[in-house]
């Protein structure tokens, strides 16, 4: 089977022709860098994702924190990971880079990427 694909390694975009034989890369041709090839295989025999979403807080400034993967994960674990994010309440302040979750799935820490604090509250001027 050949399938033709637009590699986004670099600027350049090259139209690639990916022979495909049993799930398997047998050649690639059209690519003008060596990223190519590289990014062929990748996506066809084992494509993953950095997983970037959010997972709700409580007691924070923020109603939901926005968190990544700290490296892609396998693009059939997605759906899985989603449902995991859905059981996750943050309640504690995080800083950008904090983990959330470490070995989330057992593929890639969870981090946040913004930076969540306690919710103020105001005290009564009887107190």
């Amino acid at each position: 089977m050949i399938k033709k694909m637009t590699c986004i390694e670099c600027p350049i975009g090259c139209q690639l022709e990916v022979e495909i034989e049993n799930g398997k890369v047998v050649r690639i041709t059209g690519n003008k860098c060596e990223k190519g090839p590289r990014y062929a295989k990748q996506e066809i025999e084992a494509p993953a994702r950095v997983l970037a979403t959010t997972v709700l807080a409580k007691g924070l400034n923020l109603k939901m924190v926005p968190v990544r993967t700290t490296h892609p994960i396998p693009k059939a674990k997605l759906l899985e990971a989603m449902a995991e994010i859905k059981k996750i309440k943050l309640d504690r302040p995080v800083k950008v880079g904090d983990v959330i979750v470490k070995s989330f799935l057992g593929e890639a820490d969870l981090i946040a990427t913004r930076e969540a604090t306690r919710t103020l509250t105001l005290r009564s001027a009887a107190s």
